[in-house]
């Protein structure tokens, strides 16, 4: 008799991984990511993404500024595209002494506005003082960081007008089923987003362009590895909650569209994903009892990349902070991480 489950257990573990890790020397290891990031960047759809739009100059504007007492928070569009205008939060502390570090803080499958500490309703409130879920907020206010919670892409105004109208929280499906029609993926789109963000703040904002970081939550996370394995700008990742392995939580356990990445799993396993980010600090986040990343995949998934930082020689530079809890975030374990690289 037919099993699904023992079917997609047997081509997960059938199926060739191109670029798993197995190299032995730090030599090997950038030559290794030399080659697979390349890869990595072609299937999530940024080689089209960048030749499409080669000629294509971003453009910004400013919509409103807000003095919030303990920080000043501004609303933003960026044009990542002729027909996309990105809308973003920015919050700067109060006083900046020279430049400072940014942090990018995409969020996952909720309101963006809660990222920069806005909420609409007294749930929202609840939800994002529970979950920690302020966390551009945290980092301008509490770190004195300046940060940039952006839209991630299918949420907020770059919703369809039909799930806007629906009051969908998310137009994944959507994003997905249109973009790959023209060789792009959602998580491509959105790491490109948070490139065309960089390349503005570092342009126009009193940023210290070698001490950026990123950091989210779920569908945040998710933005922050691929971005960080992508974008070697980006100096310390902090994805929280998401970092596991694909067969363990999108290849098991029901998720959003979005995730998906056509053929990934032939290039390799997540935690290869993130061995692109080495020798740059690395701290996953996970919650003990997060049923959709599940604790024992992602302790799995963390000494396989602890592996990769080892013959790196910064096995110091790979951490993993379980929360106790769930589906979250959980500062404790981010801002100290990402301070002791931040000093000055």
């Amino acid at each position: 008799m037919y099993n699904a489950e023992k079917y997609f257990e047997t081509l997960y573990h059938t199926v060739p991984r191109r670029y798993e890790f197995h190299e032995t020397t730090s030599e090997g290891l950038v030559a290794w990511q030399a080659k697979f990031r390349p890869a990595l960047r072609n299937i999530l759809g940024l080689d089209n993404m960048e030749s499409d739009l080669a000629d294509y100059i971003p453009k910004a504007e400013q919509l409103e500024v807000l003095d919030m007492d303990t920080h000043i928070r501004e609303s933003w569009y960026l044009w990542v595209e002729p027909t996309v205008p990105l809308p973003f939060y920015l919050l700067r502390p109060k006083t900046v002494a020279g430049n400072v570090p940014l942090i990018l803080t995409p969020h996952g499958h909720n309101h963006p506005h809660i990222y920069a500490g806005i909420a609409h309703s007294e749930k929202e409130e609840q939800e994002m003082i529970a979950g920690e879920r302020d966390i551009a907020r945290q980092a301008a206010v509490e770190e004195g960081y300046i940060a940039i919670a952006p839209t991630t892409r299918a949420f907020g105004e770059t919703r369809t007008e039909a799930d806007k109208q629906n009051n969908s929280t998310h137009s994944c499906r959507h994003q997905l089923v249109h973009s790959i029609l023209v060789g792009r993926t959602p998580i491509g789109e959105r790491v490109w987003d948070m490139s065309r963000l960089i390349d503005w703040a570092t342009e126009n904002l009193p940023v210290d362009s070698e001490r950026i970081a990123i950091t989210g939550n779920s569908g945040g996370g998710t933005v922050s590895l691929f971005a960080a394995a992508c974008e070697t700008r980006i100096a310390v990742a902090v994805p929280s909650c998401y970092f596991c392995t694909f067969e363990g939580s999108i290849g098991t356990i029901r998720h959003c569209e979005c995730n998906y990445v056509p053929g990934v799993m032939r290039l390799g396993e997540m935690y290869d994903v993130a061995g692109l980010i080495a020798p740059r600090p690395f701290l996953a986040i996970a919650g003990q009892d997060d049923g959709i990343f599940p604790i024992e995949h992602v302790k799995f998934a963390y000494q396989r990349l602890k592996e990769i930082y080892t013959v790196a020689g910064v096995a110091d530079r790979c951490e993993l902070f379980i929360g106790d809890g769930g589906h979250r975030y959980y500062k404790a374990g981010a801002w100290e991480f990402v301070r002791q690289f931040f000093a000055k």
